[in-house]
C-alpha cells in the first residue's frame, strides 16, 4: 500500500502493517515517518528494536535469523533494516521477499532506504512489500503542498492562522522543512495559542528557504519571474557555482528549442520529450512556455548562454550572475 507522508498518521491509527518501507530524499519527512512508525510500534508492544545495517559485506541470512530469534526482553520486536545506498541486490531481494511470504505477527520489519532510486522502487522486492505492508515515499513538498502542510502544523500547535500566514512561512522555508518546523516551535514560544496574523510574524521570521537547480527552471517555465529571481538569489547566496546554474538553464533552452523546431515542422514534440527524459507532468508547463517563446527568442537566449560561458571562463567581460538573471527573465517571457 502506498502511503503519503501526510497520510501516515491517520494510517497508523488503524493499526500496523507487518512491513514498512520508507524511502526518498527529503530528510525531515524521512525522519518523521520513521519516528511515527517507531512510536506506534512501542505503543503496540514492540519494545525491543534490532538494527541491521546493510553494507557491501552484509550477510542477508541475518534478516531471517533476526526474524526467527525470540526476543529476550519483549514478546514483540521491531527489526530495522537500514539500506544505505538504496540497493539490496539479488540476495537481498530474495531475503526480503522470503520474509514477506511468512511475516511473523510478533515482529515488525521497518526498511529505511533514503537513497533508493526509481528503478529500485520498481523491483520485485519493493512490490512485495507494497502488497502486504506500507510504502512511504518522501520528496520535497511543492509550494501549495508545503503551505497546506504548514497550515496543519500551525493548527496542531494551537494556532488559528490568519490569511497569508502559512503562505509566508512556506515562502521563507521552502525546501527546508526542518527550518519550517523550527519556526513554528519558535512561534509557540513567542505567542500564546489562538489567532496568529501576519503582523505576528514580521520581524520574527528567518529566511531559511533552500532550492535546487530544478526549482529555477520550474519557476521560469511557469513564467513566474518573481519566484525565478528569488530562487536565483538563494542559489547564489548558498554558494552554488554559476556554471551549474548556466548548465541547467542552457539544458532547458536546448530542449525547448528542439521542441519548438518539431512543432514548426508540424511534428509532435514527444520524441524530444523522450530524448530529454521530460516527465509527463512537466509537459503541459513546457507547452505553455513554447506558446510564450518563439524559436528566434530561444536561439537568442542560447546565444546569451554562450556569452555567459565565456564570461565564467574569463574569456569575456561581464557579471555572470547578472547575465544569468537576464536569461532567467527571458525564459519567463520578459523582454530586456
Amino acid at each position: 500500500m502506498q502511503v503519503r507522508f501526510n497520510q501516515l498518521g491517520g494510517h497508523l491509527k488503524s493499526g500496523l502493517a507487518p512491513v514498512y518501507l520508507i524511502c526518498g530524499d527529503e530528510p525531515y519527512q524521512f525522519g518523521e515517518a520513521a519516528r511515527l512508525v517507531r512510536e506506534k510500534a512501542r505503543r503496540e508492544g514492540f519494545d525491543e528494536r534490532e538494527i541491521l545495517d546493510v553494507d557491501a559485506h552484509f550477510q542477508w541470512g541475518l534478516l531471517a535469523a533476526a526474524a526467527d530469534a525470540m526476543s529476550l526482553f519483549s514478546a514483540r520486536k521491531l527489526i530495522e533494516l537500514r539500506i544505505g545506498n538504496g540497493k539490496i541486490g539479488k540476495e537481498g531481494s530474495e531475503a526480503v521477499r522470503a520474509y514477506c511470504e511468512r511475516p511473523c505477527p510478533d515482529n515488525l520489519l521497518l526498511i529505511l532506504a533514503p537513497d533508493m532510486d526509481r528503478k529500485e522502487s520498481q523491483a520485485q522486492w519493493a512490490k512485495t512489500v507494497d502488497s502486504i505492508g506500507g510504502v512511504v515515499q518522501v520528496w520535497p513538498l511543492k509550494e501549495r503542498e508545503l503551505e497546506a502542510w504548514l497550515g496543519q502544523r500551525l493548527q496542531a500547535a494551537g494556532f488559528q492562522a490568519g490569511q497569508g500566514v502559512a503562505a509566508l512561512l512556506a515562502e521563507r522555508a521552502e525546501g527546508n522543512l526542518l527550518a519550517a518546523a523550527q519556526e513554528i516551535e519558535k512561534l509557540r514560544l513567542l505567542h500564546p495559542p489562538g489567532p496568529l496574523e501576519l503582523d505576528d510574524l514580521l520581524g520574527n521570521l528567518a529566511d531559511s528557504a533552500r532550492f535546487d537547480l530544478f526549482a529555477l527552471t520550474d519557476a521560469a517555465l511557469s513564467g513566474d519571474r518573481a519566484r525565478a529571481q528569488r530562487v536565483l538569489s538563494v542559489l547564489r547566496g548558498e554558494g552554488t557555482a554559476d556554471v551549474l546554474v548556466l548548465w541547467i538553464l542552457a539544458r532547458e533552452l536546448r530542449m525547448l528549442a528542439e521542441a519548438a523546431g518539431a512543432l514548426a515542422r508540424r511534428n509532435s514534440p514527444a520524441s524530444v520529450y523522450a530524448a530529454h527524459r521530460v516527465h509527463r507532468m512537466r509537459q503541459e508547463t513546457i507547452e505553455r512556455a513554447l506558446r510564450r517563446l518563439s524559436t528566434a527568442r530561444l536561439q537568442e537566449l542560447l546565444q546569451r548562454c554562450a556569452k555567459v560561458d565565456r564570461s565564467i571562463k574569463g574569456l569575456a567581460p561581464g557579471d555572470s550572475w547578472h547575465q544569468l538573471a537576464v536569461i532567467a527573465d527571458g525564459l519567463c517571457g520578459v523582454r530586456d
